[in-house]
């Protein structure tokens, strides 16, 4: 059915999610198994012989993401901390990579704290313009790395003209898709050779998965990275798995409706006369504005907002009520966080004053309640700066 399935929503929940052949169990089965029993030496049933290398479950859930993505394979792991792992171990001590200057707290800690021993040299630019990553690159680099839209300043990257730069090169691009999901904004299709999610945010949608996926546009990559998951053991679990091969079952009804409440919130926010600034792309304000509407198909639901000062951030955080203060995102419930001291605490204030990240700034993943609700709520909490 696979070839077959051409609209997005039949792919999500149909390939790779297939009837069970020996019940005909529409759900897919948990194989809850650390290993299997073997038809005799040597020749292991259907392929199978030691869960960490492979489980029915996983790859059912390798199949689906590889399909929403348009790769030919994917990979998933442990959490999107092992995905971003495993991508750093498809490299050898002096390579070299261009990142943009605002990622993920968590990726920049692996990148500068565990990555530098082991030889592994990473240049930060602003990837808005691709002339300051053309200017980067050297003889040696690898990997572009790009977030876009990135987290949690929402600037955007234009994946097709820095594939242009980073191919002329030499370099391979991977692009962090966990803010849009393969339902707004497909990298591959830009000319991106790999693309990653933190599987917890969007992807299950119900904050109670883990999981990281790496989607590859070659053969090479998706056996490196199969390696990788045998010889590192950071794998998902076969539960994990099930619950984003249901998670993304609901993906594109669910992305609908974050980005309808996503954007009702924005423009909510930038009416407000106690937010000072709102980071949306869909704001027709956003500096790259254009850029988004050519490059996704939505905006999406992640907001962040200016308070002015700590001290606001604060006061807005304690008096949310819909709203849940939590680390984490793309849940059906809307999260609200502080990044300087949640997501982004390790970059440090220097790193936070040099991409203009400030203690003020609250971000939003705006969930699928009732949008005024969410208003609602926001309203009152606002009241209290």
């Amino acid at each position: 059915m696979t070839a077959k399935c051409k609209g997005f929503s039949t792919r999500a929940i149909h390939d790779g999610q297939e009837p069970e052949t020996l019940t005909g169990a529409v759900g897919v089965p948990i194989y809850a198994t650390s290993t299997y029993q073997q038809d005799e030496l040597g020749k292991p049933r259907l392929g199978y012989e030691y869960a960490r290398v492979s489980n029915p479950t996983r790859d059912r859930l390798e199949t689906n993401l590889a399909s929403l993505e348009g790769g030919i394979a994917a990979r998933v792991f442990a959490s999107g901390m092992a995905a971003v792992t495993a991508f750093c171990q498809m490299m050898k001590a002096g390579d070299h990579v261009v990142a943009g200057d605002n990622l993920y707290g968590g990726s920049l800690r692996f990148f500068n704290q565990v990555m530098a021993k082991f030889g592994v040299t990473f240049t930060y630019v602003d990837t808005k313009e691709p002339g300051n990553v053309a200017a980067a690159m050297q003889p040696n680099t690898r990997y572009v790395y790009l977030e876009t839209p990135t987290n949690p300043l929402m600037a955007l990257t234009d994946i097709a003209a820095m594939c242009k730069v980073a191919h002329a090169k030499g370099a391979e691009v991977i692009v962090d898709n966990t803010f849009m999901s393969p339902y707004f904004q497909r990298p591959l299709e830009l000319g991106a050779d790999m693309v990653l999610h933190s599987t917890t945010k969007f992807l299950n949608g119900h904050s109670d998965g883990l999981g990281g996926v790496i989607v590859c546009s070659t053969a090479e990559q998706a056996e490196a990275l199969g390696f990788l998951q045998k010889a590192a053991g950071g794998i998902m679990s076969p539960f994990e798995s099930w619950l984003i091969l249901r998670g993304v079952k609901t993906l594109a009804i669910r992305m609908k409706q974050h980005d309808l409440n996503g954007r009702a919130v924005a423009e909510y926010l930038s009416k407000h006369p106690k937010v000072e600034k709102v980071l949306y792309p869909g704001l027709k304000e956003h500096p790259q504005y254009e850029l988004a509407k050519r490059q996704m198909s939505g905006f999406g639901s992640m907001i962040t907002i200016e308070t002015g000062s700590l001290d606001n951030a604060k006061k807005l955080l304690k008096q949310v009520k819909v709203c849940t203060l939590a680390e984490s995102l793309g849940g059906v419930e809307t999260l609200i966080s502080h990044p300087a001291s949640m997501t982004h605490a390790a970059v440090g204030a220097e790193g936070r004053a040099k991409i203009g990240l400030t203690d003020g700034m609250v971000r939003i993943s705006v969930g699928i309640e009732e949008v005024e609700d969410i208003l609602a709520d926001l309203e009152q909490a606002l009241a209290a700066m």
